[in-house]
């Protein structure tokens, strides 16, 4: 349980980090406008994914998106004794929750799901 709280306290703290990265992104018109279509989702993972088909240039830029998430992830996990995917899931959790109406994310039995007025539906082991 104290090594969940410290992931999450550190993955909140990260959270700055990983919304860094999206609002860096968001001032890509493409990055926006697939967002804002739904073509791209959180996921319990930490990592962004794409919804549907994707064209070559929304596929390089959510790779882009999260090897740069990758890269956050590792230097946070070590400095707090966890392992990358620990990390990452407790990311996720935290920007799933961070989603807002209209946003799609991905739900744990892996379907996308669009965020409404209601709190998404997140895995239970989510601190």
């Amino acid at each position: 349980m104290m090594r969940s709280l410290l992931i999450a306290a550190g993955a909140g703290l990260a959270l700055s980090a990983l919304v860094a990265a999206p609002a860096l992104a968001q001032r890509d018109p493409a990055y926006a406008a697939a967002r804002a279509a739904g073509k791209v989702g959180e996921k319990p993972d930490g990592y962004l994914g794409i919804v549907g088909d994707a064209d070559p240039a929304l596929q390089r830029l959510v790779n882009d998106i999260n090897i740069k998430r990758k890269a956050v992830y590792s230097q946070k996990a070590v400095e707090k004794k966890a392992t990358p995917e620990e990390y990452a899931f407790t990311s996720g959790c935290i920007a799933i929750a961070a989603t807002v109406a209209g946003e799609k994310y991905m739900a744990p039995d892996g379907t996308w799901k669009t965020r409404t007025g209601d709190a998404p539906i997140r895995d239970p082991r989510c601190p």
